[in-house]
């Protein structure tokens, strides 16, 4: 079975709890590991508050996320100036930002970037998916929204 959505959302941090819930969903009913859905939920939550934080001047960004053939693809797209560069390192602890581009890298399979200047930015998102074991499998029951 695959899974395809699409979700355009306020640039608000009041949109991020509503992606993680449709997708983290959308992944344990189709019984994916909570692992790995766990993994996915922080990659996304990060691309989702970098849109927020950084998508400007657009009042919008959207998340569209696919989820078959054995893979998770999120993509998060904003209308902001664009990101210059993947850090090679994670920042000094006292810093407060920076670490969401290498938390994402360190729990995904796949991250990819489209840079726009002036116009945007891609942040895509991919996971090879790990299954619950049998005797774990949960019951197929999602949120009620």
């Amino acid at each position: 079975m695959d899974i395809e959505f699409s979700l355009a959302l306020p640039r608000d941090a009041i949109g991020i709890p509503m992606v993680r819930r449709v997708l983290g969903d959308a992944m344990r009913s189709l019984n994916v590991s909570e692992a790995c859905i766990s993994d996915m939920l922080l990659a996304v939550s990060e691309a989702c508050s970098n849109a927020v934080r950084h998508g400007g001047p657009a009042n919008r960004y959207e998340v569209t996320a696919s989820i078959g053939s054995g893979r998770c693809d999120v993509r998060v797209v904003d209308n902001g100036v664009g990101i210059p560069s993947m850090p090679l390192t994670f920042p000094p602890p006292d810093t407060e930002n920076g670490r969401g581009l290498l938390i994402m890298r360190s729990v995904v399979d796949e991250i990819s970037f489209g840079i726009t200047p002036g116009r945007g930015t891609t942040v895509h998102l991919r996971k090879t998916l790990a299954w619950e074991e049998t005797a774990n499998r949960r019951s197929r029951e999602l949120a009620a929204v």
